[in-house]
C-alpha cells in the first residue's frame, strides 16, 4: 500500500471521527483514538505504519503542542511550574508504585517489572491539551497546571529511562556522574530557550544586534518578510528547530514545540500597520487548522494503531489490564489532585481536572514498552499486552472524565 494512500485513509478517518464527535458531543481524540484502533484491526492500513506516516504524526503533535504554546501566555507558565513541583512528583511516584507492585504480582520479574512502571510514570500531556481545547478549557488555571506538572513529570521520566533501562537490561549501574549529566541537559535546555526568548528574538534588546551582519535578525523582522505572507512559514520553522533542539537535548521535540510557542509574543506581529491587518490572530488562525484540522489528528488516529487485537491474548490478560487500568486510573487521580491542592493551592474543582489530565499514557510509555519488547526482550508478550491494553483504556478516560467534569469544573 502506498504511504500517500494510508495518509489519505486516515484523513477519511479524521472527517469520519469530527462527525461522530459532532453527534456524540464527545471530544474528537477519543474517536480519533477509536478510527486508528478500528482501521489496524480491519485491515484498511498495516501494523507497522512506514516511515513517512511515522514522521508525519510526529510533525501533527509537533505543531499541536506549539499552537498550544503560542496560546499561552509566559508569565502563567512560570506561575504554573513553581505552583507543580508536587503534581509532578507524586503524580509520578504513585502511578510508578501501582504499576511496579501489580506487575511484580503478576509475573514475579523485578527488571521487567520496573520498565512496567517507568512506562506508566509519564503523562501524555498533547492528548490532555487537546481534550481541554475542545471544551474550550486550554487557558483555565488547571490547563496550565497540567502542563507545567507533564514538562516536569517529562524531565524526570526521561532521566529515569536513561538510568533504570540499562540497569534493568544489566548493561549498567547507576551512577551520580550520569544521573547529573541528565539533569544538567535539562537545564541548559530550558535555559537556551530562555536566552532565545529573552535576548534573541527581541528587536530592541537582542544580542545579534552587536555581531556584523547578524544583527539585522530579530524575530519581527522574519515574521514580517513579503507583508506578512512568510509569517506562518516562519513561525512553523521556529516549531521544528526547537523541537529539533529539544531531541538533541533528549527531550520529545513536542516539549521544544510548545517553548518555542511560549516565547513567541504578540509584540512581534506588530508590523505593516498601514494594511490594518491582525497578523498575530491570522496566524493563531492558520496555526490552530493546521494543529487541530489537518495535520494534528493524524498522530492521534497513528497512537491508535498501536492497540492491534489479539483475542487469545487480549483475553488472557483482560483480568490483569483491568486490574492495573482500575489501580493507576484511582491512584493518578488521587494523587494528582491530592498534590495540586496541599501544594500546589489550586481549588479542589481545579485539581480534580489537573487529575483527570494527567490520565493519559503515550509518547514515552511506547518507547519504554518498544525498548523493553523489542529491543532488550525484558518484557513479556503478555505484560506488553497488558501495558498496550491499560494505555489505551487511560488515554479513552482523559476526554472522558473531562467532559463530565466540565459542568462542575466551570464557574
Amino acid at each position: 500500500m502506498h504511504d500517500i494512500t494510508i495518509l489519505a485513509i486516515i484523513w477519511f478517518s479524521v472527517f469520519v471521527a469530527s462527525y461522530l464527535a459532532h453527534l456524540t458531543r464527545l471530544t474528537p481524540v477519543l474517536w480519533y483514538l477509536f478510527c486508528g484502533a478500528l482501521l489496524v484491526n480491519v485491515g484498511a492500513v498495516p501494523e507497522h505504519m512506514p516511515e513517512f506516516i511515522h514522521n508525519f504524526s510526529e510533525l501533527g503533535i509537533i505543531v499541536i503542542m506549539f499552537a498550544l504554546g503560542f496560546e499561552e501566555e509566559t508569565d502563567n507558565f512560570i506561575q504554573g511550574i513553581k505552583r507543580s513541583w508536587g503534581i509532578a512528583l507524586f503524580g509520578a511516584l504513585v502511578p510508578f508504585a501501582v504499576a511496579y507492585s501489580a506487575t511484580y504480582y503478576f509475573w514475579g520479574d523485578a527488571n521487567m517489572a520496573l520498565l512496567c512502571g517507568l512506562a506508566m510514570t509519564a503523562t501524555a500531556v498533547s492528548l490532555t491539551m487537546v481534550s481541554l481545547k475542545s471544551e474550550g478549557l486550554s487557558k483555565s488555571p488547571a490547563a496550565t497546571g497540567i502542563m507545567t506538572s507533564a514538562i516536569l513529570d517529562d524531565i524526570a521520566s526521561l532521566a529515569a529511562v536513561a538510568i533504570l533501562v540499562p540497569l534493568a537490561a544489566g548493561e549498567a549501574t547507576v551512577s551520580v556522574p550520569g544521573i547529573l549529566f541528565i539533569l544538567g541537559k535539562a537545564i541548559g535546555f530550558f535555559l537556551l530557550v530562555a536566552i532565545i526568548g529573552k535576548w534573541v528574538f527581541p528587536s530592541s534588546l537582542g544580542l545579534l544586534r552587536f555581531i556584523p551582519v547578524l544583527g539585522w535578525f530579530n524575530l519581527r523582522k522574519i515574521l514580517s518578510m513579503g507583508h506578512g505572507e512568510y509569517t506562518v512559514l516562519a513561525l512553523l520553522l521556529i516549531a521544528v528547530s526547537v523541537g529539533l533542539l529539544a531531541h538533541a537535548f533528549g527531550f520529545h521535540p513536542a516539549i521544544g514545540a510548545y517553548m518555542a510557542g511560549l516565547v513567541i509574543h504578540r509584540d512581534y506581529f506588530d508590523f505593516h500597520k498601514e494594511k490594518k491587518v491582525d497578523y498575530f490572530k491570522n496566524s493563531r488562525r492558520i496555526i490552530d487548522n493546521v494543529a487541530f484540522t489537518w495535520i494534528g489528528p493524524v498522530f492521534f488516529v497513528t497512537l491508535g494503531t498501536n492497540l492491534i487485537f489479539d483475542m487469545d491474548i487480549f483475553t488472557s490478560v483482560l483480568p490483569e489490564a483491568l486490574i492495573l487500568f482500575v489501580g493507576i486510573f484511582v491512584g493518578q487521580i488521587v494523587s494528582a489532585s491530592t498534590a495540586a491542592h496541599y501544594t500546589g493551592k489550586f481549588n479542589w474543582p481545579d485539581s480534580l481536572m489537573i487529575g483527570f489530565g494527567m490520565l493519559g499514557r503515550a509518547e514515552l510509555a511506547f518507547v519504554v514498552m518498544n525498548i523493553a519488547f523489542v529491543q532488550y526482550k525484558i518484557m513479556s508478550v503478555e505484560a506488553f499486552y497488558t501495558l498496550m491494553l491499560t494505555a489505551f483504556l487511560l488515554n479513552v478516560s482523559v476526554p472522558l472524565t473531562i467532559r463530565w467534569w466540565k459542568s462542575k469544573f466551570q464557574p
